[in-house]
């Protein structure tokens, strides 16, 4: 393993520690139970496929299994333990020479597969390809020398493109003597359906406010609304750690601000917010921008079968969404509303097209959603 950590590295969330140096896993006790029954028993796998949503601590996961796996050679592999008890946890102590080879990128029995570096471009490649698949048959040639096991954290294999996935593929159907792969995924419905089916699965859930506020604090990113984080984050704490370095809770409660007067619209207010994403360098702001107003119109669509949010994102939240979004009429009309507007808004940033006037097309919709329903309710009333 000797990626040079001076470059970008696909696997690593803005403003997070990257999963090799995070020593706990918050929340996922079920996934890692459910390995070391595997390991205690002899009924190892030479693949696993971690899924779950993004974010949830997969590839904490994966790092902690292959140190786990790189400093307990022998054990497990026949299920007979004598005396001695199976660990009850994956922990390695932090000063272990294993654990510090791995911080370093420098244990020879790890091979991390990732979106590789692209020099021409000077930019990470969008896919992880076949040719660095290929570096693999070097990898368990030489560290065959060393002896034990060999790992594989491949994250994620989402990236992998359709020759890149082949060619792992034939790995995961004749595996070289004591190899074992981590699959990381986010989607594992894209994965071949040949790949799933010669992995074992481990489930990763989102996590619940608690746990949610027990892992930011151990990534450094501590917040003192763990709960309005949640729930904009769907219990995944990459995307709360995105959402606390890009101050995403302020954005969202300004969308909320900005929506109050629905179905009247605040048109300066609203070209103020589609401005803020014109220009160069603008990207990481209007990809946030578009995750918030899918958050909104997903949880708007949900108030009216399932009742307000609770716990709210952002304050006046809950009272405009009950407004909004009173009954199954208004939750249908917003639900199908968030579909439209959600691949509107990924089509136009697929092809390019501005994202100030990406922004403002959306508000309008919102407002031309929100007219109808509301000429509705008073008719009614």
């Amino acid at each position: 393993m000797s990626d040079d950590q001076t470059m970008p590295e696909s696997d690593r969330v803005e403003g997070a520690p990257h999963p090799r140096d995070t020593r706990s896993l918050v929340g996922q006790h079920r996934a890692e139970a459910s390995f070391l029954d595997a390991w205690a028993t002899g009924r190892m796998h030479h693949g696993w496929l971690l899924t779950g949503p993004r974010g949830v601590g997969k590839a904490t996961l994966a790092w902690r299994i292959a140190r786990f796996l790189l400093t307990t050679p022998g054990q497990g592999d026949d299920g007979l333990f004598g005396a001695t008890p199976p660990p009850p946890t994956l922990d390695v102590p932090a000063d272990h020479p294993v654990a510090h080879r791995m911080a370093a990128m420098a244990e020879p029995r790890l091979f991390l597969l990732r979106r590789a570096w692209d020099e021409k471009r000077k930019a990470l490649k969008t896919v992880i390809t076949v040719d660095e698949v290929r570096r693999l048959k070097s990898f368990f040639n030489l560290s065959a020398t060393e002896g034990g096991r060999r790992v594989v954290i491949v994250d994620c294999a989402d990236e992998m493109n359709p020759n890149a996935a082949n060619a792992l593929l034939k790995l995961l159907e004749e595996p070289p003597e004591n190899a074992i792969l981590l699959l990381v995924a986010h989607q594992p419905a894209r994965l071949l359906p040949t790949i799933r089916s010669r992995c074992r699965e481990l489930r990763l859930t989102t996590l619940a406010p608690d746990d949610m506020a027990a892992a930011l604090a151990a990534a450094g990113a501590e917040t003192a609304r763990p709960q309005a984080l949640a729930a904009l984050s769907g219990g995944s704490v990459g995307e709360a750690i995105r959402l606390t370095h890009l101050d995403g809770l302020t954005l969202y409660a300004g969308i909320v601000e900005l929506l109050s007067g629905l179905p009247r619209l605040d048109r300066p207010a609203a070209l103020k917010l589609a401005d803020s994403v014109a220009g160069k360098g603008s990207e990481t702001r209007f990809d946030l921008i578009q995750r918030l107003f899918e958050v909104f119109l997903g949880r708007l669509a949900r108030t009216g079968a399932m009742g307000p949010p609770s716990p709210e994102a952002a304050p006046g939240e809950a009272a405009l969404m009950t407004r909004l979004c009173p009954g199954t009429e208004a939750a249908r009309a917003w639900a199908q509303a968030a579909e439209t507007l959600g691949a509107r808004l990924r089509h136009g940033r697929a092809v390019n097209l501005d994202p100030a006037s990406l922004i403002l097309d959306t508000v309008l919709r919102i407002e031309q959603t929100a007219a109808p329903l509301a000429a509705r309710q008073a008719t009614q009333a």
